[in-house]
């Protein structure tokens, strides 16, 4: 027989109609069905979340993976219509889609961390000094397009996903006819389903877990559907022997993924980062990536990451946390109760102890990342977690300090029920980087946050970069402006940061001028007069304040402002 001959009594044999499709088959396929949407909605989220991490825009990046994802599996299910095998082509595009996505993170991390390390690798290489490290032309042509792989990856995922429904629904087609009616229906109802099954298990388990071994566990899967389907189906799969062997083969790469692949993505992730990673730890809210840098024979300096940015370096935080507790508490008339929002790290509350006050309540989302700042675990390097409670002096710990794992959005609001007041308030929480964020800058959250202040208490906002962000910089202290507070900005050189600024707020009084009329215990850097120096700006700075608009809750100002700046600062757009 001639092979053209062969093809069409292949294809023939595949789409020709058994009288009965039993329900157990049937059920086999709408499982399968509803198994790899899940499988799908997991890949969108674990790519984009790792794009999130390494391009330090989370929310851009989430939209633009999932819309990217959608379009590929809309051009993926028209492709599939070039499949001429429907038993054959789901097979081997099952075991596709499960390497591909076992090895997507790692194969990113290892594109990126490389492509960042390789002009440092020449240079070490040639004997070339820092001054002429080669890091334009090419070199900066790669490391910007491996920044770009997870969407590339995303994409090609998204192809071979979106041809799955299309053959799953010519598979049933071509088993009985009797399906015809409700074939379209019955298909998208299990990839519904499966779909919200697979948004389930991201929030619940996967958020929490390494990114590369949530990846290969949800390839496993991929490849379990695989194998139910040729064994069922053997009888119709030329080449059953090739499958078989394929999978069993894929098996072993999907276990090696598994166990290996989780320490070697951290070590090419490591590369990104300046000084050793010593420790890393995945929460419900973030990654925390802790380095260190040895110093001979001074104490080494370590750093907190989070999601890819720097959140303190124990070598400067002092000026950061100084300048942030420091000039609420002296515009304060009274310093006996003190809220801080966020501050997790508990480096905050270890300086408003500093004043003795009462009681101190701190408010943070995230309280795995507080317990480890307040008992680190058995798996940190026991340095580190030395250094972490030296460092913030055991404040968590301290009796005076009341904890509250809560939305602050939300907590206020409880706060406000409680009738609770306080006579500083501290805002220590990230930039506005994502819209949740941005709803935390906002002139409403600062009304409530004006029911528990104190008639003649202050209050302090960490403000990101004026120099790096100036529109964001200065909407936050028109935005708290409008809720009804007393404004005055300022400003410090940190040097882990840059040029960062601060907005402080009082409902009577000059806010500079009660600093002037204040006192304070003694700071190992802070001081009056460093502290009123910190309120000039340059020439004309301040007016710009005319350009920018108010936070309004909603409106996601804040968030687009520091969107654009750092799209400037980096130089990567995603749209």
């Amino acid at each position: 027989m001639s092979n053209q001959t062969q093809s069409a009594s292949a294809t023939a044999d595949a789409q020709s109609p058994a009288k009965h499709l039993g329900r157990a088959d049937d059920a086999l396929l709408l499982g399968i069905m509803a198994a790899l949407a899940g499988c799908g909605l997991i890949y969108e989220y674990l790519l984009s979340h790792y794009a999130g991490r390494i391009l330090g825009a989370m929310e851009a990046a989430i939209y633009t993976m999932i819309g990217l994802m959608i379009v590929a599996m809309g051009v993926g299910a028209f492709a599939a219509r070039a499949i001429r095998n429907p038993f054959i082509g789901f097979a081997l595009l099952e075991l596709a889609v499960a390497l591909l996505g076992a090895g997507s993170v790692l194969l990113c991390a290892a594109a990126i961390g490389l492509t960042q390390t390789l002009p440092q690798l020449l240079a070490d290489t040639f004997g070339l000094p820092p001054d002429l490290m080669p890091n334009g032309g090419l070199l900066g042509a790669l490391q910007k397009a491996a920044q770009y792989l997870p969407y590339v990856v995303g994409t090609l995922l998204g192809l071979m996903i979106g041809m799955e429904i299309p053959l799953i629904a010519r598979v049933r087609q071509a088993l009985s006819d009797e399906h015809l009616l409700h074939n379209a229906g019955t298909i998208y109802g299990a990839d519904y389903i499966g779909a919200g099954a697979g948004a389930a298990i991201w929030v619940g388990l996967m958020l929490a877990m390494d990114i590369q071994l949530a990846a290969a566990l949800t390839a496993s899967v991929n490849l379990l559907a695989g194998f139910a389907f040729i064994f069922r189906f053997r009888a119709r799969l030329k080449g059953f022997g090739w499958l078989l062997a394929g999978h069993i083969l894929a098996s072993f790469a999907l276990v090696l993924l598994a166990v290996k692949g989780p320490p070697l993505e951290q070590d090419f992730n490591n590369l990104l980062y300046k000084d050793k990673v010593i420790y890393t730890e995945a929460t419900r809210f973030q990654q925390l990536v802790f380095t260190e840098r040895p110093r001979g024979q001074a104490e080494p300096v370590y750093a907190l990451y989070l999601n890819g940015r720097l959140q303190f370096s124990t070598q400067d935080e002092h000026i950061y946390h100084g300048f942030l507790v420091w000039p609420p508490m002296m515009a304060a008339a009274r310093q006996q109760r003190i809220l801080i929002v966020g501050g997790g790290d508990g480096l905050a509350a270890r300086d408003a102890l500093r004043w003795n006050p009462q009681e101190v309540v701190l408010m943070d989302l995230d309280e795995r990342l507080v317990k480890l700042f307040q008992s680190p675990p058995q798996t940190m390097p026991r340095r580190l977690a030395e250094r972490l409670l030296r460092q913030n002096a055991n404040a968590l710990n301290d009796p005076r300090v009341r904890l509250i794992f809560d939305d602050a959005f939300n907590g206020i609001d409880r706060l406000i029920a409680a009738g609770e007041h306080f006579d500083v308030i501290l805002v220590d929480l990230p930039d506005p980087n994502h819209p949740d964020l941005s709803k935390l800058y906002s002139d409403l959250f600062y009304r409530k946050l004006k029911e528990v202040l104190s008639h003649d208490g202050a209050i302090a906002i960490q403000s990101t970069s004026p120099w790096h962000a100036t529109r964001a910089f200065l909407s936050i202290g028109k935005t708290l402006e409008s809720a009804g507070f007393k404004v005055a900005r300022y400003h410090q050189n940190v040097p882990s940061f840059g040029e960062w600024g601060w907005t402080l707020g009082t409902l009577n009084g000059s806010p500079e001028q009660r600093i002037l009329d204040g006192t304070a215990p003694t700071h190992p850097w802070v001081n009056k007069e460093m502290i009123g120096a910190a309120f000039a700006f340059p020439p004309g700075f301040l007016l710009r304040e005319q350009e920018v608009d108010i936070n309004h809750f909603g409106t996601q100002v804040i968030y687009q402002y520091h969107l654009e700046a750092w799209k400037e600062e980096s130089g990567i757009n995603l749209f």
